[in-house]
């Protein structure tokens, strides 16, 4: 919650806050599969490591042919997040080669087989594929969490049914009383669109069981007169891991009409006209399965993050004073209000939601406090004053909705010699004077402390500010982009390289070259752009292919490693 940086902050905790994905991009050098080709040709034996098989072009087919389910990972040797996946991509093969010989994992290293790596269209590093009854032209893209409990709870749900087939009411009251959550779908026939859907639907939602009914006496014991999905939810008060009762939500004529019980069930009816559309009922789902007011910890995190609510809304609190935690009752009141367009969330200071603070500016002493933040790029809001009612919060997050409210951006204070050195420290109250100063070329990085790409091109920004310090009319200059936020630019992915030209308006140039002194000088002395040339075959893929880290703002494409 792409590469330095889905997505610390809402970063260190859950790099969904931030978003940082894994993955990353490359080129693959021909060099390589030519040098493979000259030796002698590999077997099609299956070897292993640590339980993944180890795949090539030459016993790729007979590993198809052999498993039923085979999910591979498509990696890079140097790949930061290649590296981190590894021990739960054994973990998962371990698991599920325990349980059953239908689903196996294996790996190709796709900068020596680049034949692979270009008939299945990769991109980006790691990317995972499912390959199913030895189908090699379609394989379907992975969609789980990237760790050891999440790729085999995907690989199940595709080893057996979606969806359980509940055929008396007995069997169904049993169904819907085994876990916290489970969904069923009610089809007057199985065969339909809709019900298809609904199957497609129940393959990509692993975290949640799913049913499906068409016998007349469930649509009577149920109530139903017509195809309806019902989300079915155990109802509980607030406890010591947080949750609360969930209420009705506000109607819209963007959704479907919801019926809401008091028991916990959720019902989304069957459009006949529109049918069901597989998105939108994995939308909704997402939304009501969360309790109206979640929690912050290590295990609510990818719910809060997968579910994709526009907004959260957040309670900065301490739960050991009793005082703090009787907000939580106005703060559960406003909720209901604006479900499925704001998530509102508890977030403990003193406890799991520590490390999030200073992406907020905050510290356990600021608790309690109360923001909002939009999730698109981390903007993140607050009011003039904390007042904790369930009017005042409604009231606030309705202004913010509608732009009646600016965001609240951080800034440190500018070092002493911020312009005394080669490279200039901006930070976010000098930016503006700096960047848009109408007599100056200013070239700036934006970057993340923790950031190993940013770290690798240091030296050579720094090289570039001693090349230009006595240029009059160009400056070269860096912005912590984790300690500062500006209004009108969002930085998705670290470093990230902006251009400002001398002149009136307020004009912007992003850099998308390579990162070396000698490249940076010819875009400067070429005004901001480089000049037409055959683009150089990159001796060194991580360092060439303009790579850079997710930012914990988090809307950065997936880059090489984090």
């Amino acid at each position: 919650m792409r590469g330095c940086g889905a997505g610390l902050v809402w970063l260190l905790v859950s790099l969904a806050w931030l978003s940082p994905a894994l993955g990353g991009e490359e080129e693959d050098g021909e060099a390589v599969v030519e040098e493979q080709e000259e030796r002698d040709v590999p077997s099609d034996e299956l070897g292993e490591e640590d339980g993944v098989l180890v795949l090539h072009e030459h016993n790729f087919a007979r590993a198809l042919s052999e498993h039923q389910l085979l999910l591979v990972e498509f990696y890079a040797p140097w790949c930061g997040h290649c590296q981190r996946l590894a021990p739960a991509f054994a973990q998962a093969a371990a698991a599920l080669r325990n349980e059953s010989g239908l689903a196996r994992l294996g790996k190709v290293d796709a900068t020596a087989q680049g034949a692979l790596a270009n008939e299945f269209g990769i991109t980006s590093y790691p990317t995972l594929k499912l390959f199913r009854d030895g189908n090699r032209t379609h394989p379907l893209a992975y969609t789980g969490r990237m760790d050891a409990e999440g790729i085999v709870r995907w690989m199940r749900r595709r080893a057996g049914p979606s969806a359980t087939l509940l055929q008396d009411a007995a069997t169904a009251a049993a169904f819907v009383g085994s876990q916290d959550l489970v969904v069923v779908g009610f089809f007057k026939d199985l065969g339909s669109e809709a019900a298809q859907a609904f199957y497609e639907v129940a393959g990509e939602v692993v975290d949640v069981s799913f049913g499906v009914a068409e016998a007349a006496e469930l649509f009577q014991a149920y109530g139903l007169s017509a195809d309806t999905i019902c989300l079915f939810k155990k109802v509980r008060g607030w406890r010591a891991g947080g949750g609360a009762v969930p209420v009705p939500s506000r109607p819209s004529p963007h959704r479907p009409l919801l019926r809401q019980f008091d028991e916990g069930r959720t019902d989304f009816p069957v459009d006949p006209a529109r049918g069901l559309d597989a998105a939108e009922l994995t939308r909704l789902l997402r939304i009501h399965s969360l309790e109206l007011v979640m929690e912050f910890t290590n295990e609510t995190s990818d719910r809060i993050f997968s579910a994709k609510i526009p907004h959260h809304m957040l309670l900065f609190l301490n739960k050991s004073a009793a005082a703090q935690l009787a907000l939580r009752d106005g703060f559960r009141a406003a909720a209901g209000t604006f479900r499925g367009e704001v998530l509102f969330v508890v977030v403990d200071v003193t406890g799991y939601g520590a490390d999030v603070l200073p992406f907020f500016g905050l510290t356990p002493a600021d608790a309690p406090t109360l923001r909002l933040v939009k999730m698109e790029n981390n903007r993140k809001y607050r009011m003039d004053q904390d007042v904790f009612s369930d009017t005042a919060i409604r009231t606030f997050i309705q202004a913010v909705l509608d732009g009646k409210v600016k965001p609240h951006l951080l800034s440190a204070e500018p070092p002493e010699d911020w312009d005394t050195q080669p490279v200039k420290v901006l930070v976010g109250k000098t930016f503006e004077q700096v960047a848009f100063d109408e007599t100056k070329n200013v070239f700036v990085k934006f970057y993340a402390p923790w950031c190993s790409h940013c770290q690798a091109m240091a030296a050579a920004w720094e090289e570039l500010g001693e090349r230009y310090k006595d240029h009059e009319d160009i400056v070269i200059a860096k912005l912590d982009a984790t300690a500062n936020e500006l209004e009108n630019i969002t930085i998705n992915g670290f470093p990230t390289l902006h251009y400002f030209p001398a002149g009136p308006g307020r004009k912007m140039v992003e850099y998308k070259s390579a990162r070396d002194v000698e490249t940076f000088s010819k875009f400067l002395e070429n005004g901001g752009t480089l000049p037409e040339e055959p683009p150089a075959v990159p001796k060194t893929p991580e360092n060439s292919t303009g790579t850079e880290e997710p930012s914990p703002l988090g809307t950065a494409e997936t880059r090489d490693e984090l």
